[in-house]
């Protein structure tokens, strides 16, 4: 199927100011069980200076699975991954690190462990904090991981800060209402490309989002179908779910 060219995004730079544009990429790559080359292609040609990776490989060799990805797309291992149950940060030379933390959420019986892939990065004078998530299929405990996203947000200690992920729910949803009453959802702010992320053979639902905190100015935000060097055959064999590209101006500290 043909893809129409998508309207430019705005690059990654430094503001004479101090603030920073940086774009932020949020995917489910199901544990790189599907075509590896183009899950990288992808990557690559949405250019982000961060990667908020669901669905990390988490057993056998896992960082060695890990950092073959970041290897073949130009970036590198920042936190997370098994250490986290699935979320993993990637981030490009541009980020410089502060700190990192991979967090545990409380496990359910009978259900699958969730955690957070968190760290504070500089861009020059903007400081952010970061958080990759993939809650929780249960509808009451992932309502309860959506307000401990927010309480660790609020608890990093920086203006501003970002979090993505496998939310498992569409906007209409109670937990999905939680995190956009609090944060600016980016696709509704400005959207750009398409918006729905699930399934890549039939996309007909959002359930994998980009939040930012007030302040954050959101330049676009969407999925890349369209961007060049992003290809409809790629993106069907990459994963299951499509990726969400933001470009976001932050300001400086």
């Amino acid at each position: 199927m043909a893809i129409s060219m998508l309207p430019a995004l705005p690059n990654s730079r430094t503001e004479p100011d101090g603030s920073a544009v940086i774009r932020v990429l949020s995917y489910n790559i199901r544990s790189m069980r599907d075509d590896e080359e183009a899950l990288a292609r992808v990557i690559r040609a949405c250019e982000p200076d961060l990667v908020l990776v669901q669905e990390a490989p988490r057993f056998f060799r896992w960082r060695k699975h890990a950092a073959r990805l970041a290897a073949r797309t130009d970036l590198v291992m920042l936190s997370g991954g098994a250490t986290a149950a699935g979320p993993l940060l990637l981030c490009s030379l541009r980020a410089t690190v502060e700190r990192t933390e991979d967090v545990l959420l409380p496990l359910t019986p009978g259900l699958h462990r969730r955690g957070f892939a968190t760290a504070v990065v500089r861009f020059a004078g903007a400081r952010l904090g970061v958080v990759s998530c993939h809650l929780s299929l249960q509808t009451d405990e992932r309502y309860a991981q959506a307000g401990m996203l927010l309480d660790r947000l609020a608890a990093m200690g920086t203006p501003h800060a970002v979090a993505a992920g496998d939310i498992n729910e569409s906007p209409g949803g109670r937990s999905f209402g939680r995190l956009a009453g609090s944060l600016q959802d980016c696709w509704a702010v400005r959207p750009w490309g398409d918006e729905h992320t699930s399934t890549p053979a039939d996309p007909h639902q959002r359930i994998d989002a980009i939040f930012a905190t007030r302040g954050v100015e959101v330049l676009g935000c969407g999925v890349p179908r369209g961007l060049p060097g992003v290809t409809d055959p790629d993106l069907r064999a990459a994963s299951d779910h499509l990726p969400v590209l933001a470009a976001l101006r932050v300001p400086a500290s």
